[in-house]
């Protein structure tokens, strides 16, 4: 096996994804089966080996595949498949750097920026992690991604986004951060400057006690405070930070409420291996339902298993009081 895919093994295993390797793997059988399903658009066996396997086993099937048919899966399932669906299993072949490149480029291409897609990568990745996302960016589409970013926004949400991709983590002062941040707010024109260094350059424990000093002093929460003093995407980059300095998983959850397909996939395909169970405890507390149950609901189309692909990608046989306890302390996104 290739030891890029190697990781993949650790995150299923070592943290709190849905999606962990099949114990009872057998590559060849795997490939043969789902040519037979592609030749007879047999969707739900697609879908029950897909979603079972985990990405680094994906990633054997589709090099046994190609050995015993020369063909490419992803073709197959193009061929095969259409719409929503096919972009969702060409999604799960995607290696997992892959696919967070390839989002960052759909959130570009087109018609208008999709500012929240660009944000919800960028506020929730490493510096490690986006510093590889980079470099598999210009590997796949011989671009650059920090020009793209560029290109594709302007202004001080400019500074905010390639502030991001560079995020790194400096020592700070919190009763000092929060007078820069107070100060920044309290001129006749807020200045963003000063909030988006700080926010992008300290860790998450600091920036929560940096917060709770700022709430007190202004009586108001901070995105009340951010709400007031900026305007535009500098102003939704912002928030988005904040939220997901405060509670990453509930962030993801509220992602997820809006029921978007390209939303669902985004979060689920990314997280699946990683942190998705902590996910479904911040939807469960934020909305009273189950992720499971939502996604049933939201995709219920006779005939097309689209709600069954959420629900396989997101059911796990964990005992939910293991995450449930486990998910009270999300890991700092300065270290993932």
């Amino acid at each position: 096996m290739d030891i890029e895919y190697l990781p993949s093994f650790e995150m299923a295993w070592g943290t709190l994804g849905t999606i962990r390797p099949f114990l009872n793997f057998h590559a060849k059988r795997d490939a043969l089966n789902i040519q037979a399903a592609l030749e007879q658009k047999d969707v739900l066996t697609l879908i029950n080996i897909l979603t079972n396997r985990s990405n680094a086993q994906r990633q054997i099937i589709a090099q046994t595949f190609k050995t015993i048919t020369e063909k490419e899966l992803s073709s197959g399932l193009k061929k095969a498949l259409s719409g929503e669906l096919e972009n969702l299993l060409l999604a799960l072949l995607m290696t997992p750097l892959q696919f967070e490149a390839y989002r960052l480029r759909q959130s570009m291409e087109g018609i208008g920026t999709d500012e929240e897609g660009l944000l919800e990568i960028l506020c929730t990745r490493s510096p490690k992690v986006l510093a590889n996302i980079t470099a598999t960016y210009k590997e796949q589409y011989n671009k650059d991604l920090e020009t793209d970013l560029k290109g594709e926004t302007s202004g001080d949400f400019a500074k905010l986004v390639l502030a991001l991709l560079k995020k790194k983590k400096v020592v700070g002062l919190v009763q000092r951060d929060t007078e820069a941040l107070s100060e920044a707010i309290n001129q006749a024109k807020a200045d963003p400057g000063p909030w988006i260094t700080i926010l992008t350059t300290r860790d998450s424990e600091h920036l929560n006690k940096v917060f709770v000093n700022l709430e007190s002093e202004k009586q108001e929460t901070v995105d009340e405070a951010i709400e007031k003093a900026f305007s535009g995407d500098v102003r939704l980059g912002l928030k988005t930070l904040v939220r997901c300095v405060q509670s990453p998983n509930l962030y993801l959850a509220q992602r997820l409420e809006t029921m978007k397909a390209a939303i669902v996939q985004g979060v689920m395909v990314s997280h699946s291996e990683k942190d998705l169970l902590c996910v479904r405890v911040a939807y469960l507390r934020q909305t009273g339902t189950s992720l499971y149950t939502a996604l049933q609901g939201a995709f219920p189309s006779p005939g097309w298993p689209f709600g069954k692909f959420w629900a396989e990608l997101e059911y796990t046989h964990f005992s939910r009081h293991h995450y449930t306890t486990v998910c009270t302390h999300p890991p700092d996104v300065m270290h993932i």
